[in-house]
Formats: C-alpha cells, sequence, structure tokens
C-alpha cells in the first residue's frame, strides 16, 4: 500500500489543515514529517475553527492512528497547549496519537537563540516565528540536540542541562538577556512531565509495520515548498526540507512506498515575513486580498503579504515534488475582482524572459509578466459541483492545469468542510 504526500507548493499558508481533515475519512494513519510549532494547520467545521501546530490534522477522527514523524521538532510547552485545548473534544490520545522518540526538543534556550539571533541581523530580519525551530534543527545537525527519547532516560536532567549551558555561552556573545530563563524552564519541566505520559514509539518501525499491513497512510507536510532549506528562496527559509523528499527522511519510509503527491496551492499566492515575493502587491488589490482571505498568520497573527498567483514558481515546486494531483485552496476570495491576473514568466535586468526561478531569487531583478483573465466577480461559497461554477472561473482553472500539466482535483470555496468540490480526486 502506498503511502501517499501532501503539502504546500508555495510559501507555507495554502490550508493544508482543512485538506488533511476533509480528505482524513480516507486514511488510516496521518504523520507529520517535518517542521514544529511554527505551523499552523487551521480546521472549521461544525461552525468551530481549530488551529494545530504540532498534532497532525487527522486527530479529529477517532478511529484515526496520528504519528508525529520523527523530522518534527517538539516544543514539550506549546504542545501541553494544544492537549489542553482539544480536550473539551473528547479526543482519545492514548488511542490514536503517537510521538517518534526521533522527534527533537526544542527547549525554551531554543526560543532565546532564536530572538538573539533575528536581533544581530537588524533589518535583514529572516521574519523567524521565534518558536525556536532554527536553533534546534541546528542542534540537530550539530549531533548535540535532545529527542523526545531522552526524556525517559534517567540522565536526561544532566543532558538537558549540558545542552542549556552551551546556548548559554552563545547568548553571552550575544549580549542577549536571557534572565528570565528559570522561570521559562519550571513551565517546560512541568510540560515534559506531561509528555511522558504519551505514546512514544520507534516510528520509523511502527510506520513501516502499519505499511506492511496495507494500511492507508497521509504523510502530513507543514510550511511549503517555497521555504524548503535546500530549494526555497534561501536563507528566507524555513529549517527543514518541506519537499515530497521531506516525507521519507522525516518518517523513515523508502522511496518507492510514495503513492500519490497532492500539492496544495491557493488560487493566488501570500507570504509572512520577509523575503523575494514577485508578484507581491503592496496596493490597494493587495489589500483587498488580505481582507477577503483573512490573511493573518495562524501562529503568529502577523499580517500576510498578498500577491497573483506565480505560475513559474509553482512549475518549480511541482517538479521538485513530483506531484500528481493539484488542490486549489480559497478561490472564493477571488470573487471581489473583475480582473484577475496570472504571473506566467518573470523579466530579468538583462531583458530575458524566463519560466525558471534564478539560482538567487533574493538578489535577482526580475519583474512578473502577467497574464489577465476575467473575473467571475460574484460569490461562489453555495456551489456544489464543479460544473455549475462560473465560466470565468472554469477558464482560470482549465488554463492553470493546461499550463501546470497536472490536474486540479479539489477546490475549496470557503474555510468549512462543506465548502469543497472534488474534481476526481485519486486518493488511498
Amino acid at each position: 500500500m502506498a503511502v501517499d504526500i501532501l503539502l504546500g507548493l508555495q510559501w507555507g499558508d495554502e490550508g493544508k489543515g482543512k485538506i488533511v481533515d476533509f480528505i482524513a475519512p480516507r486514511y488510516q494513519v496521518v504523520a507529520r514529517f517535518q517542521g514544529g510549532p511554527n505551523a499552523g494547520h487551521t480546521l472549521e467545521f461544525d461552525g468551530i475553527k481549530h488551529v494545530l501546530h504540532q498534532i497532525p490534522s487527522g486527530i479529529f477522527h477517532d478511529s484515526i492512528i496520528n504519528i508525529i514523524g520523527n523530522g518534527v521538532v517538539l516544543d514539550a510547552i506549546i504542545f501541553k497547549k494544544e492537549i489542553d485545548g482539544l480536550k473539551k473534544y473528547n479526543v482519545n490520545f492514548n488511542k490514536n496519537l503517537f510521538i517518534s522518540k526521533k522527534a527533537q526538543l526544542i527547549i525554551p534556550s531554543h526560543r532565546l537563540l532564536d530572538a538573539a539571533s533575528e536581533n544581530s541581523k537588524g533589518e535583514k530580519k529572516i521574519g523567524s516565528t521565534l518558536k525556536g525551530i532554527g536553533p534546534t534543527y541546528q542542534d540537530k545537525i550539530a549531533r548535540q540536540g535532545l529527542r523526545v527519547g531522552d526524556i525517559i532516560a534517567s540522565d536526561f536532567k544532566a543532558k538537558y542541562q549540558k545542552l542549556r549551558d552551551a546556548h548559554k555561552t552563545i547568548l553571552d556573545f550575544y549580549q542577549f538577556d536571557y534572565s528570565n530563563l528559570e522561570s521559562l524552564e519550571k513551565e517546560f519541566f512541568e510540560a515534559i512531565d506531561h509528555l511522558r505520559t504519551f505514546n512514544f514509539v520507534d516510528s520509523e518501525y511502527f510506520i513501516n509495520k502499519l505499511i506492511s499491513e496495507k494500511k492507508t497512510i497521509l504523510a502530513e507536510g507543514a510550511q511549503g515548498s517555497l521555504l524548503d532549506i535546500d530549494f526555497g528562496s534561501y536563507p528566507f527559509v524555513t529549517s527543514s526540507n518541506t519537499m515530497a523528499a521531506g516525507a521519507c527522511t522525516g518518517l523513515g519510509i523508502a522511496p518507492s512506498h510514495v503513492g500519490e503527491v497532492l500539492g496544495i496551492f491557493k488560487a493566488y499566492c501570500t507570504r509572512v515575513g520577509g523575503g523575494p515575493f514577485p508578484t507581491e502587491l503592496d496596493n490597494e488589490q493587495g489589500e483587498t486580498l488580505r481582507k477577503q482571505g483573512n490573511e493573518f498568520g495562524s501562529t503568529t497573527g502577523r499580517p500576510r503579504r498578498c500577491g497573483w498567483i506565480d505560475l513559474p514558481a509553482l512549475k518549480y515546486a511541482i517538479m521538485l515534488n513530483g506531484v500528481t494531483q493539484l488542490l486549489m485552496m480559497k478561490v472564493d476570495v477571488l470573487n471581489a475582482f473583475e480582473e484577475i491576473k496570472v504571473c506566467t514568466h518573470y523579466k530579468l535586468k538583462d531583458g530575458s524572459i524566463v519560466d525558471t526561478l534564478p539560482f538567487d531569487i533574493v538578489e535577482t531583478d526580475l519583474t512578473p509578466i502577467y497574464k489577465t483573465f476575467k473575473g467571475w466577480n460574484k460569490s461562489i461559497s453555495d456551489y456544489s459541483n464543479s460544473e455549475n461554477l462560473p465560466l470565468e472561473l472554469n477558464e482560470y482553472i482549465q488554463y492553470i492545469e493546461s499550463e501546470l500539466n497536472v490536474p486540479v482535483t479539489l477546490i475549496s470555496l470557503g474555510p468549512d468542510r462543506k465548502q469543497t468540490i472534488l474534481r476526481n480526486i485519486i486518493t488511498a
């Protein structure tokens, strides 16, 4: 049985939480493979909005096994808050939530290092969520990090203190005030005691056993492809591999087990924090997109930068991920526009026209080239099938399909589960 992968194709915030929740009943397992509490997966059903940061988005389905994989960095404090917030929904965590022993732990001094590093950059800040994600992945690569499995070891406190003291040295170099560390540690160790009550597994064995048992599995990504540490808009990227290949390393599955790759994208484009954004609209149109789409970060609350859809960037992400199906989100946000633009190419400083991303998109001077479409300029939130959609919207979708050479198999017309139209989606 193949493992399907679901991931974002832009700069994150594409709507992955809603889609995982929507298609979760088709799967027996949902596994998160990278990122940390910098992710905010928003789900909305029965008139209630839920935001998950580390827990897989299949958690509201009692029959689904949810796995936090080894590629995730876990904040015990935020995890406890997430669990406490879900208790009123009678979620059976002991039955359907499993945490990899190899997932890295975010400790309080990681957050302080994150803030110190951002402060030192001045105007060249990355736009970090200040959750300690980057420093935790740094410690992982430096082979000095703590893992979830360490918290059940008898010498965990000593391991913790060794890493914390190493962080203090760096904070002293930055001349960063860490006088609040002791109070942060108190909350941290209370959260660690709470974390110890959950199911820890050798997740690579666990998930491969599920594969051998022919279970249907969905690998859930966080952030977006254009934030990938290797292939994103470096250095304005996250600290993990957000591409489909990250599902293999973040869960311990062989590439031969991968089935469908479901790529999620908005009908327009957004970005949070610093970094390049070729199609950004720093004008009234951009503000309209922000207001209509409620484009504010689910983790940070920061206003998102907004712009038209970028086909060269989407082609790039589709190529690297091997996307087999496209899921178009927040189509309803474009209801208010009489004209809609699509970036088809970039014009470089030397006058050449390209539809590929340059090596350094941060420093390269490029201008988007647009094709204009007539908008449908009416509400579509109550439509129930693709045949009845406005002609202008169907033309917009068909053009994107033809340019990207991948079918759009799902479109989202609003935040609720019910505001979704399937167009021959193929899943496990």
